[in-house]
This record gives C-alpha cells, sequence and structure tokens, in this order.
C-alpha cells in the first residue's frame, strides 16, 4: 500500500515538473522564437538553437535513461516505465516543434534572399552594371583580336621580308654563277681559237716547206748516166 501511495505522489511531482517547465527550457523556448538577437546573424542564431536542441535532447536522453533504470529496482516497473515513456514523449514534441520553428524561419530567411537577389537583379542600376560588363568584356575582345590581328600581320611582313631576301641573294648569286660560266666559256673558246690557229699555222708551215723541196727538186740538173760496158 506504502509502494502505491509512493509510486502516486512521485507521478503527481513528476506531472508537476512537466507543467512548469524548467530555465533551460523556459530560455529555448523564447530563444526559439522567430526575434533574433540585436547584433547577431540569422544564421548565427539557427544554428546556435540547433545545437541548443541537439544538447537539451542528448541531456534530457541521458536522464530518461537514469530514470528507467532506477524503475526495475521498483515494485511497479511498468507504471514507471509508463510514465518515463510519456513524458519522453512530451519533450521530443516540444523540441522537434522547436525544430520545425528553426527550420521555418530559415526557409522564409533563404525565400526573402532568393527574392531580393532576383530584385537586385532586375534593378536599373544591376542592369546597367551588367550591360557595363559585357561592353568591356566586348571592349576587351576586340582589343585582343587586333592585337592578334596586329601580330599575324607583324609575322607575315616579317616572313615576307625574309623571303624577299632570300629572292634577292639566291638572284646576286645565280648572277654571279652565270658571270662565272660566261668567263669560262669565253677562256674555253679563246682556247680552241688558239688551238685553231696553230693548227693552221702548223699546216701552213707543212704546205711551205712542201712546196719548197719541190721548187728545189726542180731546178736540180739531171743525173748523168752511167757509161754502158763495151
Amino acid at each position: 500500500m506504502k509502494k502505491l501511495i509512493f509510486s502516486g505522489l512521485l507521478t503527481t511531482l513528476c506531472l508537476l515538473a512537466l507543467a512548469q517547465p524548467s530555465g533551460t527550457e523556459a530560455s529555448a523556448e523564447v530563444a526559439a522564437s522567430p526575434g533574433v538577437p540585436v547584433g547577431t546573424s540569422l544564421q548565427d542564431f539557427l544554428d546556435a538553437e540547433r545545437k541548443r536542441i541537439a544538447s537539451e535532447r542528448a541531456r534530457l536522453e541521458s536522464d530518461a535513461a537514469v530514470r528507467q533504470a532506477a524503475c526495475y529496482k521498483k515494485f511497479w516497473v511498468n507504471d514507471c516505465l509508463d510514465e518515463i515513456k510519456a513524458q519522453r514523449r512530451i519533450w521530443v514534441a516540444d523540441l522537434r516543434r522547436q525544430e520545425i520553428s528553426l527550420d521555418e524561419q530559415d526557409r522564409k530567411a533563404k525565400a526573402a534572399q532568393q527574392i531580393q537577389k532576383t530584385e537586385d537583379k532586375a534593378s536599373p542600376e544591376k542592369q546597367q552594371e551588367a550591360a557595363d560588363r559585357r561592353a568591356q568584356a566586348l571592349k576587351d575582345t576586340e582589343s585582343r583580336l587586333e592585337r592578334d590581328q596586329q601580330k599575324n600581320a607583324d609575322r607575315a611582313a616579317m616572313k615576307a621580308g625574309e623571303k624577299s631576301n632570300l629572292d634577292a641573294a639566291a638572284s646576286r648569286l645565280k648572277g654571279s654563277q652565270d658571270k662565272a660560266l660566261g668567263r669560262s666559256s669565253q677562256q674555253t673558246k679563246s682556247a680552241e681559237e688558239v688551238k685553231k690557229f696553230n693548227d693552221r699555222q702548223e699546216k701552213a708551215k707543212e704546205r711551205q716547206a712542201r712546196h719548197e723541196r719541190d721548187q728545189l727538186n726542180q731546178s736540180k740538173p739531171p743525173a748523168k748516166s752511167l757509161p754502158t760496158p763495151d
């Protein structure tokens, strides 16, 4: 009987404790409100609240585990466990409600940021900035193309100059070769003419010598014939 009375008192005390949230839970509800403290960014506020909720959940789970272990030392074990489960459902739902509220604030903030970005892009100032960027990019591209074209023209002119120099050098070399060939041909022709002249001189000398021999033979008296024997 005493155990039943004690169990009933314990149950009443637990319910009273749950009806009046602790300082941590009360501050959690205040911190989870939509208002963000002055000087704190929304993202920092949301991150801090999520860490607080995770820490609170871990603390309550640990406390529930300790109380469940104590239930097995009591006579009315199932009643004790049921009470702890009921209490757990309450604070789990409360923490989940806080998380949902944070997620909703985060979603609304991101949606507002996206709308602001869209509006900023659509504003005349942003459109002018985008037009200026496109114009500058086009100008840079044209300047780069002009530089490339000038470089190509310079390379083409350099190659044309090199080819002209090579052609001129080849022409001068050919002229020198032609002159050398001309001199060689003239020298060969002169040598042939000298040889022909010498041949004519030799033939003339031979004819002169032959003529002189013929004249000499004609001017000699005939030879006396030998006496005939008696």
